[in-house]
């Protein structure tokens, strides 16, 4: 590592072992030659690969033509990206807010929940992942809640649908939702009757990729309404194909009032979308609504994100994830018959897990070989990433998450390094 690692302040824990001099589509290269398969998506951001040719271009003209404005000031790229958002949604979902980051599109849909409902409880599901500003943190339940104080008020949990690990002990293998129910009814007991909104990812990615049930979200939605509240769909880690469908929501049939949008769409830019209905910004404005950043309705990221929906549309990466997919999820089943230490397998489209368990009857979790079997991976030239929760029971699953445009080979690949991996480390 190069010495001057040790002028960084350690954000996350200790840096990644290498540093990036380059990276094209799957792969990074290092400053000492190494080539690293990158199925982390750079932590999901780089969904269309590394540096895409024509991304790259969007950056280029647009660097040429408008970088940033008053934020009050609309461009071309941020318009265009705004028709092409709503294009995207079902009808309804009409009106368009862009942002920086994730975590400030959750910021602000929840401050306009809690604007048009007047209430200011937020619920959302343990093991979930909205962001590090203060609202959005709030509702994080995978990490990061000990040690900084205290974050915002009225916000309360409800049991994730972890089938492998019920958190309610009632289901097993496959969730019936009983947990919303219970979660519901726990919130009924604490409210103080100021509900806005409940928020949600279609799957829980950094708590260890759990994917509900079908039948979920409508019941969600169902009782969230009964209750006043809005209900918001962060997509930042499963939009723009990375589950086989354009967005989540559209594989669990029902639609939210809030979508969020974030990390998969700027080809590696920092930018972010909420987006509603009509209706909501208009009871919003109406109120008053105020949230301005300076990087608001920016045209170069703008331009990126255009740029991004286009590869995802013309290379058909929505069909390629589903396909490409089914691929990886085949490798990662036959992974686990050979593999003890392998206790369960989940995911939809290129967004799967593999969870460490020191026994398949107890389900203990394997966290230091799961730490290991990740410190080989990387050894070898696959970067993936373990995720753990600390709300509820402990886990370790690896995060599997390569580009859209990622090669059956570089899947093949990418299999047979993990598979090496486990071999060679004890459990």
């Amino acid at each position: 590592m190069d010495p001057r690692a040790e002028l960084m302040i350690r954000y996350a824990g200790d840096f990644w072992p290498g540093v990036i001099t380059g990276a094209s589509g799957s792969w990074l290269e290092t400053a000492d030659g190494r080539r690293v398969l990158d199925f982390t998506s750079g932590q999901l951001c780089a969904t269309v690969g590394h540096s895409h040719p024509h991304v790259t271009a969007a950056i280029e003209r647009s660097l040429r033509e408008t970088v940033h404005l008053n934020s009050r000031m609309l461009s071309t790229p941020v318009l265009d990206l705004a028709e092409t958002l709503v294009d995207l949604m079902p009808e309804g979902l009409d009106r368009v807010m862009l942002l920086s980051t994730g975590g400030e599109a959750n910021e602000a849909a929840l401050r306009m929940a809690k604007l048009v409902t007047g209430g200011f409880e937020v619920l959302g599901l343990t093991r979930s992942w909205h962001g590090m500003t203060m609202g959005s943190q709030a509702v994080t339940y995978a990490a990061a809640r000990r040690g900084h104080g205290p974050l915002a008020p009225g916000a309360f949990a409800l049991p994730a649908p972890y089938a492998y690990r019920c958190p309610i002990r009632h289901c097993t293998e496959t969730c019936d939702t009983t947990c919303l129910e219970v979660g519901f009814e726990q919130y009924d007991e604490q409210t103080t009757g100021a509900p806005a909104a409940v928020i949600a990812e279609p799957v829980l990615s950094a708590g260890g990729v759990i994917v509900p049930p079908p039948g979920y979200f409508a019941r969600l939605a169902g009782l969230a309404r009964e209750r006043g509240m809005r209900v918001v769909l962060d997509e930042a880690q499963t939009g723009f194909g990375r589950l086989g469908a354009m967005f989540g929501f559209e594989l669990f049939d029902f639609q939210p009032d809030f979508v969020t949008l974030s990390k998969s769409l700027g080809g590696g830019l920092p930018i972010s979308a909420v987006v509603t209905t009509s209706e909501i910004e208009q009871d919003a404005h109406d109120k008053g609504l105020f949230y301005f950043t300076s990087h608001q309705s920016d045209p170069l990221p703008a331009a990126a994100g255009l740029a991004v929906v286009d590869v995802v549309r013309n290379e058909d990466l929505v069909t390629k994830a589903r396909e490409r997919g089914e691929r990886l999820g085949g490798h990662l089943r036959e992974l686990q018959k050979r593999h003890e230490a392998i206790g369960d397998v989940r995911g939809l489209g290129l967004l799967w897990g593999v969870e460490f368990v020191s026994d398949r009857e107890t389900r203990e979790p394997a966290s230091d070989f799961g730490d290991a079997v990740t410190a080989a991976c990387e050894q070898a030239g696959l970067c993936m990433n373990i995720v753990r929760s600390h709300s509820g029971p402990m886990s370790a699953c690896m995060r599997i998450a390569p580009p859209l445009t990622a090669t059956n080979e570089e899947i093949d690949t990418a299999a047979q390094i993990l598979d090496e991996a486990l071999a060679q480390t004890r459990l």
